[in-house]
């Protein structure tokens, strides 16, 4: 029923920007602490950025932060991840989950696996070229 679905992947160059957005239903969106997770080539999981239910409290990955900004709007039921900078090793499918299975401090300094959250999107591609 949980439905995750995220847009706004594509090609752009070194430097570029991007914005990401993920569309929820099936679930009490504003309830819920939602999150960024990507994987890039070759590469395992790696947790991006978190947001609590209400948007007031947001938290990033060193490799993200400064550059990425993420926020959501409850009345749209929607996630949002604004990138700017954009990398070449910022290359990955990008992920927007949420019902994370353990503390939020625990997922900054650990090895994400799939398992960390209850709920995942089909994933959005980004490229960025050097």
């Amino acid at each position: 029923e949980v439905q995750l679905v995220e847009s706004g992947g594509g090609l752009v160059q070194t430097a570029g920007s991007l914005r990401l957005s993920c569309a929820a239903s099936g679930f009490t969106f504003s309830s819920y602490w939602m999150y960024w997770v990507r994987q890039a080539p070759g590469k395992g999981l790696e947790w991006v950025s978190a947001i609590d239910n209400r948007g007031r409290s947001t938290y990033y990955a060193d490799s993200v932060k400064g550059r990425f900004t993420i926020s959501r709007d409850n009345a749209k039921n929607t996630l949002y991840l604004q990138m700017n900078s954009l990398k070449p090793e910022d290359t990955a499918m990008y992920y927007c989950t949420s019902g994370a299975t353990r503390p939020i401090w625990t997922i900054m300094v650990a090895t994400t696996q799939k398992a960390d959250f209850d709920y995942w999107g089909q994933g959005t591609q980004v490229t960025v070229s050097s």
